[in-house]
Order: C-alpha cells, then structure tokens, then sequence
C-alpha cells in the first residue's frame, strides 16, 4: 500500500519551553541521585526525554480514555510485558476459558511468533516478556478472540509446544558444564526435538494484533522490537531533548525523619517517665536528594512523520489528517502540561506550569540548548533566572528569524505574571491558551 503524503505548510513544529521547579525530585539515577550533566563549563541538573515522553504519553492516553481532548474516541496504545497475561484475562473473561489454560496457551502462542519470557523457574516473571512491547490497547482481547475461534486447534498445538520447550529445557539446563563422562563418550548428542511452528492464520491474527494499527500514540511515539522480525516497527513523529538548568545548580541532601504513630501514642499516655525511656527518637530517618531551577526544555513534531504512520496503519488521507490534526494538538497540551510523577505527593512537583512556552513553525527541527550555554548569573544580570531565560530564549529565535527564511515568527504563553509582564515590555503578545500555540 502507498504511503505517500503531501503535506500543506510546514513540516516541523517546534517547541521550547521555561519552567522553574523547586525542591522536587522527577528522576533520579542508578543510586537515587538527580541526574546532571556539565554544560558551558558548570554542573547542572537534567531530567531525561523518557521521564518526560513517558508522562505526555500517559497523560495523553488517559485522556483519550476519559473522552477528553482532541483524541477523545481514538485508539491508544500501552506498554507492557504482560500481553500474555492480558491475553489470558480476556479468555477468562470474554470466552470462559480455566486461567490455567488461558496462561499456558497465550504464552506459547507468544512464544510462538518470536517473543522470549522471563526465567521459568522465577513465578514473578514467567509470564512477562523479557521486553517491554508498546502495542494497541485492545490487542490482548483480539488476539483472545482468534484463539477462542480456533479453541481445539491452538491448544492442541499450545501442548505439544510447551511439553517440548519444557523438555528441551529440563535437557540442557542453561550454563550447565558437560561431566567428564560426556566429554569422553563417543555417543553423538541427541539433536533438541524442533518446537511445532504457530499455524500461519494464528501467526497473522497475533502479528496484525500487536501491529501498530491506529494506536494514535504509537504513530506519534514511535516503537521498535527487534525479537519478531516480521512486525513492524513505527519510526516516531516526535523528537524530545533532555531538560536542563540555565544556570549553575547545586541539588540538596534533605535529612528527614519519620514519626512512628505507635509509639508515639504510648508515650503521650504514659503515666510514669520512666515508660518514656525507650520511646525517644524518630520511627526512621534518612535523607533525599532535591533540586531546584529554571530549566529548558525542547520537542519537535514532524509533521510530514506523523501522516506517513497513520496512512501505513491504514487510515485514508481524509483520516489521517483529521487525526494528525487532533494528535498535534493534544501532543502541544501534553508537553505543556505533563510532568513526571516521581515524588509528586512529597514534592507537589506535578502542579508545576511553565513560565514560557515558544512555539514556530519551521522546514527543519531547531533547537535553542546553545543560547544557555553561557550559564545565568542571578546575583551578577540582577534579575530572577526565569525572567532572564524569557529574555534570552527570546532574543535567541529573533536573532535566528533575521538570518533564515525557514522559519516562522514564534507563538507565545505563559502561566505567570512577571514574564507577561516581560512580554509586554517586549512587545511581544502573547496567546490565552495552549490551544493558541498551534498554528
């Protein structure tokens, strides 16, 4: 099937973005520390593109869900390992088949197209793949469906696949070292017996059900899973750059201590000091690492990406672009709104909302990480890092819109009075809501 797209205008939207955060935590690294990077010359504090792709995916998702937003009424995708297990719910639920049943025959049916799982001796993860697959959200019941179809066949073939991967396995147990009895025997090694091929209509059933299809967010997102050879991967629309501070930052090792209630109790009503004696102190202690700062941010939306992946999932060119248009708006309410949910009950860091988004139309992605290469300096500029950032970012595409005919003149909001003030001394207008950052 062709894929070919024309597309009206520009093929990139650019986005950047200023928030300031202040003794939070959205990600951390291998040893619960912020992550941090050094640029022009100095330490500064970085929240990764995943933390931030996976929140706009999931505040996306929930929405359309929720039948809010532009995508209200579309299909979404999730990411899981558990597609065998959600397979298996919908047997139960949807066709009445044993739970026992239901786990055995969809992990060999996924087994089946090339997926591997987890160690069989570990109950925890038997039955989750060994990587995470972004699929759409209803694949677990069609593929649910096809098997109930074709009930007598697949179990059959379910058996005989599990009793002789089982038996391979109990054969030749993995990193097992040969005795000196089979290093010297001159009998050949018996050859492992050949695993029964899943039935082609079940292949195909299974492959068009973990496609990508018209999972809105997969075409934006994008997707790769290199263990079946023969289901598609989906080159994402979007670009995200990691987030870092405008200027220099240090975090802070915050020391904490928690009450035991208990405890506590017992000793408000105790009726002699010397019950108290062994009742001092906090329940438990510890510290946590929090940052605070202005960071940039930045994602580019192609265009042009978008439509090609929802025409190969098989929208016509009237659906795909009433679809791209919706997914382009609700991708701009994402990144403006979405934050990553690590401590956001200790942290409140989820109420955050930017002090500018810049937005520009443009035939190339731009990224705008070099006009903060030169770190902020409040105490020496004189002004708070936010407002200077504001300034800066907006200097920076103006400079840029002089020198290039590619790009167009940038849309503007914010959420806080200083910079709209700032906006006003610029001259610069500014637009009332998300929904005015697209063109």
């Amino acid at each position: 099937m062709s894929t070919q797209v024309t597309l009206q205008g520009h093929q990139f939207l650019s986005l950047h973005l200023l928030e300031t955060l202040v003794a939070v935590l959205p990600v951390r690294d291998e040893n619960g520390a912020p992550k941090s990077i050094v640029y022009g010359g100095v330490e500064r504090h970085m929240i990764t593109s995943q933390a931030r792709r996976r929140a706009e995916r999931v505040y996306s998702r929930d929405r359309a869900n929720s039948a809010k937003g532009p995508l209200a009424g579309h299909t979404m995708g999730i990411r899981t390992r558990e597609w065998a297990l959600e397979t298996a719910r919908a047997l139960e639920s949807r066709h009445g088949w044993s739970k026992e049943q239901s786990v055995a025959t969809a992990r060999a049916v996924l087994q089946g197209i090339g997926l591997k799982f987890g160690d069989p001796a570990k109950q925890t993860v038997v039955n989750l793949t060994k990587v995470l697959l972004f699929a759409p959200a209803d694949a677990g019941e069609r593929i649910a469906d096809h098997l109930h179809a074709e009930r007598d066949s697949i179990t059959t073939w379910a058996e005989e696949y599990t009793a002789l991967s089982s038996a391979a396995a109990t054969k030749k147990p993995k990193g097992r070292r040969k005795s000196s009895e089979e290093e010297n025997s001159d009998e050949p090694e018996a050859e492992p017996a050949k695993l029964p091929a899943l039935p082609k209509e079940t292949r195909a059933a299974v492959l068009t059900a973990l496609a990508p299809r018209d999972a809105i967010d997969i075409a934006l997102y994008g997707r790769f899973l290199a263990e079946i050879a023969d289901s598609p991967n989906v080159d994402g629309a979007i670009q995200s750059s990691h987030a870092f501070t405008v200027h220099e930052a240090e975090h802070t090792d915050d020391f904490y201590a928690a009450a035991d209630d208990v405890k506590l109790n017992r000793k408000s009503n105790a009726l002699d000091f010397l019950d108290t004696a062994d009742d001092s102190g906090a329940g438990m202690t510890g510290y946590q690492s929090l940052i605070s700062g202005t960071f940039y941010r930045h994602a580019v939306l192609d265009r042009h990406k978008l439509r090609q992946n929802l025409r190969a999932a098989g929208m016509s060119e009237q659906e795909s672009e009433t679809s791209a248009a919706a997914a382009e708006s609700e991708f701009v309410s994402s990144f403006v709104n979405a934050f990553p949910q690590a401590k956001k009950n200790s942290t409140a860091s989820t109420g955050t909302l930017p002090a500018l988004v810049l937005a520009f139309d443009g035939d190339r992605p731009f990224n705008y990480a070099s006009a903060f290469q030169r770190p902020i300096d409040e105490a020496a500029e004189g002004a708070p890092a936010g407002e200077l950032a504001v300034r800066r970012l907006l200097a920076h595409h103006d400079f840029v819109r002089t020198r290039r005919d590619d790009v167009t003149a940038a849309r503007v909001l914010t959420y806080e009075p200083a910079v709209h003030a700032v906006l006003q001394e610029l001259g610069v207008k500014d637009v009332p809501s998300v929904e005015g950052l697209t063109a």
